[in-house]
């Protein structure tokens, strides 16, 4: 039986929105590092009783702010994200139950069931994002399939999405005309 990803993707501006990681070693590093690669304009806090020196080189230069201490219910305050990344898995699920009672949206990592959403695989070029997933199923998969986009999407696709969009503020023409315009002249990015 084949199976099908069912996720709903969206793009956050995170810069809007308050991401919590809980845990401060390999796996809370790599969420961070991969969130801050994609948004740096997030605004992250970590909660653990250990940083990685990678971390704290974040939280030298404003990146992430880092406390100290052992994670506690009042630490969810404000966070609409939240990231659990700890190598306890009583304290996962207690993050986990805590988040779905105050409607924060959760990730615990490695744990594809209890999470609500899944960092995939991104793709970034200029304005050009393209998010990957496997559903949780192989983030290698996703990594190799990254990796063929970057290498795919040329360099210079951004200055192709500012023209189009110049060229389409000067238009003129009922919305479904300016459509079908833009389709046939962007017809061949897709033709083989």
């Amino acid at each position: 039986m084949t199976h099908q990803n069912t996720l709903y993707p969206v793009f956050l501006k995170l810069r809007n929105l308050r991401v919590l990681i809980v845990g401060g070693g390999n796996v809370a590093e790599e969420k961070l590092h991969f969130l801050l690669k994609s948004s740096p304009d997030a605004v992250v806090t970590m909660v653990a009783t250990f940083f990685r020196e990678g971390t704290l080189n974040h939280a030298q230069t404003g990146e992430v702010t880092i406390k100290s201490k052992f994670f506690d219910a009042n630490d969810l305050e404000g966070h609409h994200i939240v990231i659990a990344a700890t190598d306890n898995e009583v304290l996962n699920r207690e993050i986990y139950e805590l988040c779905r009672s105050r409607g924060a949206l959760i990730n615990v990592a490695d744990n594809p069931p209890l999470c609500d959403f899944y960092m995939g695989g991104i793709v970034t070029k200029g304005n050009v994002k393209i998010a990957i997933s496997t559903n949780g199923q192989s983030p290698t998969t996703a990594k190799r399939l990254r990796q063929f986009f970057e290498e795919i999407i040329p360099d210079d696709i951004d200055e192709l999405v500012q023209n189009l969009r110049a060229h389409r503020q000067k238009l003129k023409g009922d919305f479904q005309e300016k459509v079908d315009y833009l389709n046939r002249l962007t017809r061949r990015m897709v033709s083989r």
